[in-house]
This record gives C-alpha cells, sequence and structure tokens, in this order.
C-alpha cells in the first residue's frame, strides 16, 4: 500500500484578484501557482490529481505532465476535492489535500503533515496563532464577545487526513471553507500542528506581491507614468474613476472618455513595455468604441496578469474644477480598486489655479503612476 496521495484543488474561477482567468495559472516568479503547489507535494505523495476548472483541463495537463492526473474540478471547493477522491487510483492509506492558492507551501510542511498522520492522527492541519485580538459581533457590527485567542488558530493547507475518513466526512455532500469542518462533523479528532507564513493564501495582488517577497530578492521593481485628458462635450454622461457623475457635462473620446482610468491604464502599459492605450484600446479597434473605463481596467489588469506582473500600488491624481471629488472619493478608490482585482489605489485631486484647459474648464485630465512587480 502506498502512504500518500494528494489533491490540489486548482478549480477556482479567481474572481476576488480579478486577472480573468484561472488564479492557480497566474505566474509567481518564473512559475504558475499550480506549479509552485505541486512542486511542494511531489517528494511527498506517490500519486496527485489536481482538480481543474471546467475548460482549462488541457492547458494544466500541458502544464504539469502525463505523470499527474487532472479533473475537471466542481463549483465549490468541497465538491472539487470530492472528485478528486474519486479520481485516485492508488491504495493509498492518507491523502494530503491542497489549495494551489497556498503555493509556497513548503515540502517540510507536507513532511510535518504526514509525519502526524503516521503517529497515528487521523486529521492533521497546519495552523497559525493569532497575533490579533478578535471580536466576535453582531449583524449591525456590535461586539457581542470577545474570543481568548490563545485558543484560536488560522488554518492552512497542505491538511492531511485518513482516506476512508475524508471518504466519509465527504460522504454527507456537504460543503465548507476547509475539509477538516466536515471531519469534525464526524466526531473524529483534528490535529493542529504549527504552520508557516510561507503557506499565505494568496488572493489579492498585494498577497501577491508579498509572495514575491517571500521568493528572495529577484524581483524586477518597474515604475510606469501615463497621462489622459478629454475636453467636455455635450450629450454625454460624465464617468470618472470608474463612477457616473450625474447633473455634470460628460466628455468627448472613442471610449466613455474617463481619464482616471485611462490615464492608470497608460502608466500600466508603461511600466510593463506592454504599448500604450492607444495601440491596445485605440481608434482602430471598434470593439472599444464606448467601453466604460472600468472595462479597460479590467481588461489591461488581465493582460499585465498575464504578462507575469503584479500591482504594488497606483496613484492617479485629477485635475479639473469639476467635479469636486473629495465628497466620492471613498468610492473612486472602490471602484478603481476592484478592477485592479483589490490592488491599493490612492486618488487625489486639485486645479490648475485658472490656467490651461482644465483651469479654463474647458475639459479634465490625469496623471497616475504606479509600481509593478516582476519575478526574475
Amino acid at each position: 500500500m502506498s502512504q500518500c496521495a494528494a489533491i490540489i484543488a486548482a478549480a477556482g474561477s479567481g474572481e476576488r484578484f480579478g486577472a480573468g482567468f484561472p488564479k492557480a495559472l497566474i505566474s509567481l516568479g518564473n512559475k504558475t501557482l499550480l506549479e509552485h503547489a505541486l512542486g511542494a507535494l511531489l517528494p511527498v505523495a506517490s500519486e496527485i490529481v489536481i482538480t481543474a476548472p471546467a475548460g482549462y483541463e488541457d492547458q494544466i495537463r500541458a502544464l504539469v505532465g502525463n505523470e499527474i492526473t487532472v479533473v475537471t474540478g466542481g463549483s465549490t471547493r468541497s465538491e472539487s476535492v470530492r472528485l478528486g477522491i474519486a479520481a485516485l487510483t492508488s491504495n493509498c492509506e492518507f491523502v494530503l489535500v491542497h489549495d494551489a492558492a497556498r503555493a509556497l507551501a513548503p515540502t517540510h510542511l507536507a513532511q510535518s503533515v504526514l509525519a502526524a498522520l503516521l503517529a497515528g492522527d487521523v486529521a492533521v492541519i497546519p495552523g497559525l496563532d493569532l497575533v490579533d485580538t478578535v471580536k466576535n459581533v453582531d449583524a449591525d457590527g456590535f461586539v457581542i464577545s470577545t474570543p481568548d485567542r490563545s485558543r484560536l488558530r488560522r488554518v492552512q493547507t497542505p491538511q492531511g487526513f485518513n482516506l476512508e475518513v475524508l471518504k466519509a466526512a465527504h460522504a454527507t455532500a456537504a460543503d465548507a471553507t476547509d475539509d477538516g469542518v466536515l471531519v469534525e462533523a464526524l466526531g473524529k479528532k483534528v490535529r493542529i500542528i504549527p504552520g508557516t507564513e510561507r503557506a499565505i493564501k494568496i488572493t489579492t495582488p498585494s498577497d501577491l506581491s508579498f509572495a514575491l517577497s517571500l521568493l528572495g530578492d529577484t524581483s524586477q521593481f518597474r515604475t510606469g507614468v501615463g497621462v489622459d485628458a478629454h475636453a467636455f462635450g455635450q450629450g454625454r454622461d460624465l464617468w470618472l474613476a470608474g463612477l457616473n457623475w450625474p447633473n455634470e457635462t460628460g466628455v468627448e473620446g472613442h471610449s466613455d472618455g474617463d481619464v482616471a482610468a485611462h490615464a492608470i491604464c497608460d502608466a500600466l502599459f508603461a511600466a510593463t513595455d506592454l504599448g500604450d492605450l492607444g495601440s491596445n484600446f485605440g481608434t482602430d479597434r471598434p470593439e472599444y468604441k464606448d467601453a466604460t473605463g472600468a472595462t479597460l481596467l479590467q481588461e489591461t489588469f488581465t493582460r499585465i496578469t498575464q504578462a507575469g506582473y503584479s500591482i504594488s500600488n497606483v496613484t492617479v491624481q485629477i485635475i479639473g474644477n469639476r467635479p469636486k471629488i473629495g465628497p466620492r472619493r471613498g468610492e473612486a478608490i472602490e471602484a478603481l480598486s476592484k478592477c485592479l482585482g483589490g490592488t491599493d489605489v490612492a486618488v487625489l485631486a486639485t486645479t490648475t489655479d485658472g490656467m490651461g484647459m482644465t483651469g479654463e474648464g474647458k475639459g479634465i485630465a490625469a496623471i497616475a503612476s504606479v509600481l509593478v512587480t516582476r519575478q526574475g
């Protein structure tokens, strides 16, 4: 009997990351998240099954090779794990369940989980102590109680189980955020062993930047600056910083004329050497006529992410007499950040004291600066 198999849950859409393709295929250095996660388990598991997003099975098979089984995942994490269990062919006693998003979880963590299983535990989960005080709150945000954080843990993967116990836990067809919850429901004891900060779950661009820092000092930091300006024009709504501004005069342009979004796009293309706004979304591209700034930002984010870059931060300064940005600054930050997968965004505003096109009230402009990171 082989000792241990492994299932890598990689079927997530990556919607929170906002890359426009599965998160497991995002680059971290010169490898994808999935390749990093797989590499950590290869020395430990005799059989590995990867649950893939529908439509990406062949791409992942080409990435990982013929020795790894790739199956289509489900609509939830629990369903994907059940499909992974069903695809196991070896007569193994134990199974590790790992999230591809925890790409930097080291091999020694998987080895520690397996060692605890071999010592007699039926369920083993790595976890970290909490450093922040935790509050239990009601639906209105008022504190109900303060749990003792010394008895709480932040759990990670890979999680290890006796295979028959895990099968029984999943036989209920229940959903859970991790497999340990399902095993707990069987009344089985689940052991927590020390985890590691390297097993961070990569969910947002800032998580990716932190993960890059953990890989060493080979990161390439690049900056970009972008500028955009549009004249006011009658008969159009004003879109600015991803928001519609009622009762304000709109601007002329091929798309919606969102100068803040366009300036950020240009800055990102400049930093990543992927052209500029015109070469990517210009007037020779009719599919982008009247496109919203949010659409162009999301497409830009997808393109630079596919090229192996992550965004550290974005700053955009809007230049014009109107609209007044201050009252809606928070909304603007949220809208722009959402288009960029949760990236930290700063939104500023200024005037030119009556000078030039913007000072004379003839239009509006924006200038953006970005810092991006690429590994290797």
